[in-house]
Parts: C-alpha cells; sequence; structure tokens
C-alpha cells in the first residue's frame, strides 16, 4: 500500500446542501448560525433536530466560555429562544473550561418557572447524573424570583417537577411568605391560576370559557394569536375577538405571529393587520434605499417545529413587511429558481404578493442577486442560505439574514451575516450602520 499519498479531504472547501461553495468560518460562527435559529430537537428542510443538537454540543468547548454564555444570553433575550439557551447552559456545565460561569449565565437566561424544570431534563437527557455545583448555585438564585402565581402556572406534570427542582439546588425563600409558597408547592397545594390553559382543561363549555377570558382581558398576545383558530372552532362571539384583537398590547409581537394567525383565521385578517401595523409602528427609519430579496425556495416552506403552523417563510415574509415599514426607499423582490420583483405594497398585501410571486423551487441565490440592476444603499436577503450557486459580494452593504440552522452557509465575507428572525435583527442593521457612521 502506498503511504507518500497526498490527502486533500482536509482541505475540501465546504459546500451548501445544495452544493454552492459555502464559507468556511470558525467555531464562534458555526456556533452562532446553529443557535440563533433553533428550535430544539426540531427537523428542518435539510438536517434533523438530533444532528443539529449534536452539532451545538461539539462546538460548546471549542468556543471561549464568555462567548458561549453572551450566546446564551441572546439567543434567550434578544431571539426569544426557550430551549437551546438550556442546552448551551447544560453544555457548559460539562466541560471545566466554562463551568465557572454556568450559575452567572442561569440567572440572565431562565426567565420562566418550567425552565428550571426544563433545564434539569435536559440535564439528565442522557441518564441521570448528580447536578454540578455552579448548576445548583444558579438554580438556587433563581427559584426565589417566581411567585406563586407562576409556580402554580408552570407546574406541569412531567419527569421533572418544580419540587425536585427546590429539593436538588436546596434554594433558601427570602421570607416566611416565600417559605410557606414554597411548602405549598411541595404538597401540591399552590393556589390554582385562573389562566387559559386551566379554563380549557377542566372541561365544560369550551366557548363560555373563552368568552370569559376575552372578556376579562386574561389573554396575552401570543396567546390570543396562537388560539384564534379553536376560538373560532368553538363558535365565539366574533364581536369579543375583534375587540381583544384591537386592545393587545403588540410592541413585543412580530409580524410573521400575525401573518401565520391570518393563515388559519383569515375572518379577522383585517384587524390583525390593524395591530401587526401598530406592532411596526413608530421604529426609526432606515436611511437610503433598501432592496428586500426573500427566499421562497422549497426549503424554505417548513413548519419552525412539529407543533408549530408557523412555516419558514412566515418569519421571511414578516421580517419584509417589518422592513417595508420602516426603511425610507424599499424595492422588495423574491428568488428561487427565478427572481421577481414585487409590486409597492405593504402589509398582508406585501405577503401575498410574495406567496403568489413564484413557485417554491431551487435556491438560486447568486442569480437574484446577479439579475437586480437597482442601485441601493444596502441589500437585505432572508434565506436558509443553501444556495444551489455561488454567491457574488453585495454592490453595497449586503446583509445576509440566516433563518435556519444548516451546518454551512454563504452570507459571509463581504456580506454582513446574521442569524434569527427576531427584530433584533433589524436593530442590528440600524446600530452597525450607525456605528460605521461615527
Amino acid at each position: 500500500m502506498k503511504l507518500n499519498v497526498l490527502k486533500l479531504s482536509h482541505l475540501a472547501r465546504p459546500r451548501t446542501h445544495e452544493g454552492a461553495p459555502a464559507r468556511a468560518v470558525s467555531p464562534e460562527l458555526a456556533l452562532r448560525r446553529s443557535v440563533l435559529a433553533c428550535m430544539l430537537w426540531e427537523d428542518e428542510f435539510y438536517e434533523d433536530g438530533v444532528a443539529i443538537a449534536g452539532r451545538i454540543r461539539e462546538l460548546v468547548p471549542k468556543v471561549d466560555a464568555a462567548k458561549v454564555a453572551a450566546l446564551a444570553v441572546e439567543a434567550r433575550t434578544a431571539m426569544k429562544l426557550r430551549h437551546v439557551p438550556l442546552l448551551l447552559l447544560r453544555e457548559m456545565a460539562r466541560h471545566a473550561t466554562h463551568r465557572a460561569l454556568v450559575a452567572e449565565t442561569m440567572s440572565r437566561v431562565l426567565q420562566r418557572a418550567d425552565e428550571l424544570a426544563e433545564f434539569v431534563a435536559i440535564y439528565w437527557k442522557d441518564g441521570r447524573a448528580p447536578l454540578s455545583g455552579q448548576v445548583k448555585k444558579g438554580l438556587a438564585a433563581v427559584f426565589p424570583n417566581f411567585d406563586e402565581y407562576a409556580l402554580a402556572k408552570y407546574d406541569r406534570a412531567g419527569v421533572v417537577r418544580l419540587r425536585d427542582v427546590l429539593f436538588l439546588c436546596h434554594a433558601k425563600p427570602r421570607d416566611v411568605e416565600q417559605a410557606a409558597v414554597w411548602k405549598r408547592l411541595v404538597d401540591g397545594e399552590l393556589a390554582t391560576p385562573d389562566t387559559w390553559e386551566v379554563a380549557l382543561s377542566s372541561g365544560g363549555d369550551k366557548r363560555e370559557h373563552w368568552e370569559r377570558l376575552l372578556s376579562e382581558r386574561k389573554l396575552g398576545g401570543l396567546a390570543l394569536l396562537r388560539n384564534l383558530r379553536n376560538m373560532k372552532d368553538a363558535g365565539v362571539d366574533e364581536k369579543l375577538v375583534v375587540a381583544a384583537l384591537d386592545a393587545m398590547k403588540t410592541e413585543r409581537v412580530l409580524p410573521f405571529r400575525f401573518l401565520a394567525a391570518a393563515r388559519y383565521a383569515p375572518q379577522w385578517e383585517a384587524e390583525l393587520e390593524r395591530a401587526m401595523f401598530r406592532s411596526v409602528a413608530n421604529r426609526e427609519q432606515l436611511a437610503g434605499h433598501t432592496v428586500i430579496l426573500v427566499d421562497v425556495s422549497g426549503s424554505m416552506v417548513a413548519q419552525l417545529s412539529r407543533r408549530s403552523e408557523i412555516l419558514r417563510t412566515d418569519a421571511a415574509y414578516g421580517l419584509a413587511v417589518l422592513l417595508r415599514e420602516i426603511a425610507e426607499k424599499v424595492s422588495v423582490y423574491t428568488f428561487s429558481d427565478k427572481t421577481a420583483r414585487i409590486p409597492a405594497r405593504r402589509g398582508f398585501a406585501l405577503r401575498d404578493a410574495m406567496e403568489a410571486s413564484l413557485q417554491h423551487g431551487g435556491t438560486r441565490l447568486g442569480t437574484a442577486l446577479d439579475s437586480i440592476k437597482d442601485d441601493y444603499d444596502r441589500i437585505v436577503v432572508v434565506t436558509d442560505e443553501q444556495s444551489h450557486d455561488r454567491v457574488p459580494a453585495p454592490k453595497g452593504k449586503g446583509y445576509m439574514i440566516n433563518v435556519a440552522s444548516a451546518r454551512n452557509g454563504v452570507g459571509y465575507g463581504a456580506w454582513a451575516h446574521i442569524d434569527g428572525w427576531s427584530e433584533a435583527v433589524v436593530e442590528y442593521i440600524r446600530e452597525l450602520e450607525q456605528s460605521e457612521a461615527e
């Protein structure tokens, strides 16, 4: 057997799942792209959730501990992700190089009572093991943050209950009153909270439950949007639904939530659009001409999770709707195998025009970029980056917003690369350009 053979496999350039040359990136950037659009353990078009989670585990020890901690906080606070930050915490606790920052990071990541139990369940996913000292310290520091209502609302049946977490971390109550609450938690005697989940699970007439909750303003914005179909099926008084939509607080609700709700409750589309416009109103404008290029290829028409009716295209359309409202001058395109210029529309009409523009085919991103002849100040591409063809540099400022967690991507180098789809990506663009102008 010959031994004097040059092996080039390790030098092979990474490629997208559709074969285009991708950019080799550092472990830190690879971890960001795997995390910031990740619905943990949920399959995506090109990769299954187990593979994505496995890659995250492999990358954590290769990235500086402070950067992993900051990423966990960013994923939870800026990108509003709930489960993948918990996996980052668990992997930090696994490695001596990262363990010292676990407790401090937990105090910023664990924001809902159910995340305490969910974290321990993730910690024990591969078999029960003693909690590290830093984990116990972090859980003990966070546990007193939750009052009786929060504990009762999120003390759900599961492998790990909140009382289990309390026993494991040995948290100390702040005062006698909190000690009494914790005793009721241990004894299963917490006051039952009046939430829509409790009301619906108690039996009885669903229409009556929904109408009472609506009349008493007991539904938050996201709960209202997620349950419009259930209200429709229960025959809830439409006047109550309309009043709730017109009164809902929208400052923390992204456009894609309204777009998804309108797909399964189209009779309330006008009210949903009004609420969506409130959610994007009074934002600082992006000066100049912005080109928005939205990926409508087949891989984008996939659910964000098994239980979700939200598609990856909803996230893309939602970002386009948001950018359309805050940019001074806007041109919108969609692309798949071909590229289409979208008429000057806004709101749901813009969503409809993007959806109707093309068949969901391949991802010819390079061809699409070459076909755009506009003189622009910035171009914003919303995509999963799995291009079939080579992607050129932008002709001005270029932002590649990646809405998936695939291993490799094309939006680096001359492109400013952004992972995820919350309003934080728009703020990032604004702050980056402001800092460059100073």
